[in-house]
Formats: C-alpha cells, sequence, structure tokens
C-alpha cells in the first residue's frame, strides 16, 4: 500500500470514528436541552443546531442557547481538529505496544 492510500485510509477511519463521536454528542445535548440548543438568534437565522457541533467555538456560541452552553461546559463539545490529535495520539500509543 502507498503511503498516500495508507494516509487516507487512516484520515477515513478517523473520520468515521468522529462522525459517530459527533452523533453522540449531539444526541446527548438535544436530551439534556430538551432540544432547545438554539438561542433567539440562532432561530431568527435558521441555524442547523447540528452545525454547532461541527464549526468553530466562537460561532457555536453566538448561536446555542443557554442550556447548550451549560451541557458543553459539563461536556467537552469535541470538534474534528481535537478528535483527530486525540485518535492520532492513541494510534501512536498503539503501535508503539505492538513494536514492543
Amino acid at each position: 500500500m502507498s503511503i498516500i492510500s495508507e494516509a487516507f485510509s487512516a484520515w477515513r477511519e478517523c473520520r468515521a470514528e468522529y462522525d459517530g463521536t459527533l452523533y453522540t454528542q449531539y444526541e446527548a445535548a438535544e436530551a439534556a436541552t430538551n432540544g432547545a440548543m438554539l438561542n433567539a438568534r440562532g432561530r431568527e437565522k435558521g441555524i442547523d443546531p447540528f452545525s454547532l457541533f461541527m464549526g468553530n467555538e466562537t460561532r457555536a456560541l453566538a448561536y446555542a442557547s443557554e442550556e447548550l452552553v451549560e451541557h458543553w461546559a459539563q461536556h467537552q463539545r469535541i470538534t474534528f481538529a481535537k478528535f483527530e490529535r486525540q485518535w492520532q495520539a492513541q494510534r501512536e500509543a498503539e503501535h508503539l505496544e505492538d513494536a514492543a
């Protein structure tokens, strides 16, 4: 397998795992906020609440309801960049264990 093929394969694996995490985060927040995830400004602009879990923090906080912000204070909002770093570190640790 070429280096680029291996990299794309790893990225797809990471992305698939993140997608599962993303949906889990969303469903937990939806339950915790009783579906009230947008503030008035977010509702007026027709923001998709799901998009708050993927974008940057400034945008997410600009449109998130108080309930959602409180939920994130207790349950960290995990962006793909953060997840990818954690995923890569875990993968590297597993490779080191396998090599030992």
